[in-house]
């Protein structure tokens, strides 16, 4: 079935990177990147300071029993050595940071694709302020639940031979899945559906939305693409969403 193709998936995720670049767009991406780097650099500095200090300390202790030509090479390494681990810290953490604070800008960013592609906002239901706010701290509760339940089952199946053996592919469909929901849920909730529904509209074409989670997780792992992984996929999920899933 040629609307729910896979390969039409991963063109979607691709769609994200070319959206997130058109104006009315790109400052929804531009200002949490920028608080990221401002916040790296600072805990970079902050931690250059504080190895300089550590290394002193150290260099004191080995004077007393080591030649100054080896504390010489000690000194050489420093920069070089800080370096590789500040760049270790930020390949592994840089992705996790740069999502929990893009996270409050991804309904924002959303809109911004909708308005793009449609020429107009989505019309986002009313909700009185108690609807929110239990939404609020219901949502995540039960978002956590759905990905524990499955988590559960695909271990169980894992040490069950010979399951086991599929297991590294269905934790892979259980990822592409996964991911799908995460960044789609910006233009569900625009749309004024809860995680529930939103699983169930995007069940309806499951190999598309298979096809365009198993591009995200593929961007995970290519340095410097994942640092933008969040903002395109939720470009990306938008376009999705608003061709794919919106009643004509």
């Amino acid at each position: 079935m040629q609307n729910n193709n896979p390969l039409k998936g991963i063109n979607y995720f691709f769609k994200g990177f070319s959206l997130i670049i058109q104006p009315g767009i790109r400052q929804w991406v531009l200002i949490p990147l920028l608080i990221n780097i401002f916040l790296f650099s600072l805990l970079i500095y902050l931690g250059w300071l504080q190895f300089q200090t550590l290394i002193e300390i150290i260099t004191v202790q080995l004077q007393t029993w080591l030649p100054n030509w080896i504390i010489k090479m000690i000194d050489w390494l420093i920069l070089p050595l800080f370096i590789m681990i500040a760049l270790i810290a930020v390949f592994f953490t840089f992705t996790f940071l740069a999502n929990l604070i893009s996270a409050p800008f991804n309904g924002l960013l959303a809109t911004a694709v909708e308005k793009y592609l449609t020429k107009k906002e989505p019309e986002i239901p009313y909700q009185p302020w108690y609807k929110l706010m239990s939404s609020m701290i219901w949502s995540p509760i039960e978002k956590l639940l759905y990905y524990l339940r499955w988590v559960i089952i695909l271990i169980i199946l894992s040490l069950i031979p010979p399951i086991n053996i599929i297991s590294p592919i269905l934790w892979f469909i259980f990822g592409a899945w996964m991911v799908s929901l995460e960044y789609a849920a910006a233009s569900g909730e625009n749309h004024g559906h809860k995680a529930p529904a939103i699983r169930q509209i995007l069940a309806k074409k499951r190999m598309l939305v298979l096809g365009f989670g198993s591009g995200i997780l593929v961007g995970m792992l290519i340095p410097v693409v994942n640092f933008l992984i969040m903002p395109v996929a939720v470009a990306g999920a938008t376009c999705m969403w608003v061709y794919e899933f919106v009643e004509k």
